[in-house]
């Protein structure tokens, strides 16, 4: 049985590179980008009106001309427009390019137009209001998003703008989800007293599909032979296969072996915590990795989310979701394993507190819902005072 620490730096000790790929623009969300988000000019590209109304020349303005003469339009979409007289003004639209000769846009709210005349009813016009200044926001060739980030609504709308209709991101990794035992259905069919629908396999994969993975799921019986046959076919096509269940010392927990038998070298199998302490890390000559969770659903979760998160992070240089949070109320905890609790967090007054949920045991599936991190407590002491603080995990 190794520490977590330890167990953690296994596990990132075999991150991998799966190379890049380019994708069409919106199938870029939510993955992360390999390359940088260039400016192909500048932005805005020109100077533009922030508000409807007219475009003036604020010398004439200040030089004590009130009245306007409309002499024109600007509309948003057209070529620059030039004022010859600029005693008059052109009315400009919100969008536009700020027409020649002007420098100013006064709001319709602020004047009163009749016969074509605006006047002005504002007492101070000054240079460049009501408008966006060309490159004001970035030059061309600036960059605008850094390889690394992970790619959001605003973030396509940005490679939207510099005409990107593909963009380069880091390849995801090919998962396949396994759920084991013969006392698990499909949640299609109704179980029997002795049975319960499958869950666990369910969570893993919505929980890939929030990082841009679509993985298939398979199910093992109890029975070495027909696992045998089945892994001996899996682990030639995915880089990390996660398991859920057979990995205890129960009678039927065939799991470890078979992997062993088909040529799994194990880099650790139980670590010392709670939740989670069978957890089974391995992986085969051919790179395909082995994430063993434990069957319950809390230890499934947080297996997953500690430890194959960590992994994936690594592996797509992605930032640990981990912040620093206020323990919200003492807590006490006996065995001299670490103590990953599960915790609810809110802010207050500015600090991040993170307030236990309450768990009847690690196949507490309901409690899940109300979980929003976690936070681990050290194997070397037990008893953690409310106001320490902690780093926790968000999920």
């Amino acid at each position: 049985m190794i520490a977590v620490q330890e167990a953690l730096q296994y596990i990132i000790s075999h991150k991998k590179s799966f190379g890049t790929e380019s994708v069409e623009l919106l199938q870029a969300n939510g993955r992360i980008l390999a390359q940088h988000i260039v400016a192909d000019r500048d932005f805005p590209p020109f100077h533009r009106a922030t508000m409807d109304g007219i475009a003036i020349s604020s010398t004439a303005f200040h030089a004590g001309n009130r009245n306007f003469e409309i002499v024109d339009v600007q509309p948003a979409g057209y070529p620059q427009k030039e004022l010859d007289n600029v005693q008059c003004c052109m009315e400009v639209m919100t969008g536009a390019v700020l027409p020649a000769n002007t420098n100013a846009v006064i709001r319709y709210e602020d004047l009163v137009i009749t016969d074509g005349v605006a006047q002005v009813q504002i007492e101070d016009v000054k240079k460049f209001q009501n408008v966006h200044l060309q490159g004001t926001d970035e030059l061309v060739g600036n960059v605008l998003v850094q390889a690394g980030a992970k790619v959001t609504p605003a973030i396509v709308a940005i490679m939207a703008s510099v005409g990107l209709s593909a963009v380069l991101v880091y390849r995801l990794p090919k998962i396949a989800v396994c759920s084991t035992g013969d006392e698990l259905v499909d949640i299609a069919h109704q179980p029997q007293a002795h049975q319960i629908r499958q869950s666990n396999n369910y969570m893993l994969l919505a929980a890939l599909q929030q990082h841009g993975i679509s993985a298939p799921k398979y199910h093992l019986p109890d029975d070495p032979e027909a696992m045998v046959a089945q892994l001996s076919v899996i682990i030639n096509h995915y880089d990390a296969i996660l398991f859920s269940g057979a990995v205890s010392k129960g009678k039927f927990d065939f799991l470890p072996q078979v992997l062993q038998q088909l040529g799994m070298q194990t880099v650790f199998h139980s670590i010392a915590q709670k939740p989670g302490k069978p957890f089974l890390f391995g992986h085969f000559e051919n790179g395909a990795l082995i994430f063993g969770f434990p069957g319950n659903p809390v230890s499934t979760w947080v297996c997953y989310q500690l430890y194959f998160k960590t992994w994936l992070y690594h592996s797509l240089n992605i930032p640990l979701p981990v912040k620093k949070a206020v323990l919200g109320r003492n807590v006490t905890f006996k065995p001299l394993l670490t103590h990953h609790m599960l915790v609810q967090l809110h802010y207050d007054q500015g600090k991040l507190i993170a307030m236990p949920v309450d768990t009847s045991t690690s196949g507490d599936m309901v409690s899940l819902i109300h979980a929003k991190g976690i936070l681990s407590l050290s194997a070397e002491r037990d008893f953690f005072a409310k106001g320490e603080v902690f780093d926790v995990w968000m999920f």
